[in-house]
């Protein structure tokens, strides 16, 4: 069966008339006749009786009724879901974030995006930045965010910028009022700083290793809220992309320039190179290329 005979067949039944049928579905009587027989042949025998003034459904065709009805029913909802999906009229897109991108500057770019198209969901997902490439690699979001990855064989990355590591000092250190702070007077303080297997916490351990050896650190944590805290309550000190700054600065801690070495990281947008996203995804990616670049 296809779509044709099965709307041919439908609005013969309904009007039991050839000549209402076609007009109906803009056919001529040959072609509406050649589309029931077609189907006939399909099926195996009779659906209909004709008379010269008369049509009538045999048994066959009375239990392909309901049937036909649903299965049109069924299709034509199907199109008109893909077209609002297609049209942004409905949707659903998901995204992984490294938890300083999400906890910062998604929300704004989620906004934007909503007051734009406002029947599309969005599922956010927030977790370290291994995660997030794990998570777009197995085709579990169709967009991530976080570091540019060492490798993006299989992966497009679009960069949003460069996003260096700043010191998170408490209010009343001397540190805060510093223009700016090299890693080793920072270091000279109990550190705290994300558990691993964070990726701010193994670019760090990384890049200090050749100038600081092994990095000694006094309290850990899976929350970047949770280190911003302890170091607001004089526990300590760390340092996160200046991304965060904000959010440390909202939890009561301070934010200084860091060098020695100077710490940083391109972050961007990234999604399988083989993958041809929704239409959802496409305008969400859209406007977070939009939102990073001012």
């Amino acid at each position: 069966m296809n779509l044709k005979q099965l709307r041919a067949f439908l609005a013969v039944a309904q009007h039991l008339s050839f000549v209402q049928a076609g007009e109906r579905l803009h056919l001529s009587q040959p072609a509406l006749s050649l589309a029931i027989k077609s189907l006939e042949d399909d099926l195996g025998g009779a659906l209909l009786t004709r008379t010269t003034r008369s049509v009538a459904l045999t048994p066959e065709g009375e239990t392909l009724l309901p049937l036909a009805r649903q299965l049109l029913a069924d299709w034509d909802n199907t199109e008109e879901l893909l077209r609002q999906h297609f049209t942004l009229q409905l949707g659903k897109v998901s995204i992984a974030a490294m938890p300083s991108f999400a906890g910062n500057r998604l929300p704004e770019a989620l906004k934007r995006f909503r007051d734009r198209h406002p029947k599309v969901n969005v599922a956010v997902h927030d977790v370290i930045n291994e995660q997030v490439l794990e998570m777009v690699r197995h085709r579990r979001v169709e967009l991530g965010i976080g570091f540019e990855p060492e490798s993006t064989q299989s992966l497009v990355f679009i960069p949003f910028y460069t996003d260096r590591f700043v010191a998170v000092v408490p209010a009343d250190s001397a540190l805060s009022e510093r223009p700016q702070v090299t890693w080793g007077e920072l270091l000279a303080h109990d550190f705290i700083t994300l558990q691993r297997p964070s990726a701010v916490r193994l670019l760090l351990e990384a890049d200090l290793h050749e100038q600081h050896g092994k990095l000694a650190v006094a309290f850990e944590s899976h929350q970047l809220s949770t280190v911003g805290r302890m170091v607001a309550c004089g526990l300590g000190v760390s340092a996160v992309p200046s991304l965060c700054i904000e959010q440390m600065q909202e939890l009561g801690a301070r934010c200084v320039p860091l060098e020695a070495p100077r710490i940083e990281r391109r972050i961007g947008l990234m999604h399988l190179a083989d993958h041809k996203l929704s239409a959802a995804a496409q305008a969400l990616q859209e406007v977070l290329i939009a939102c990073a670049s001012g």
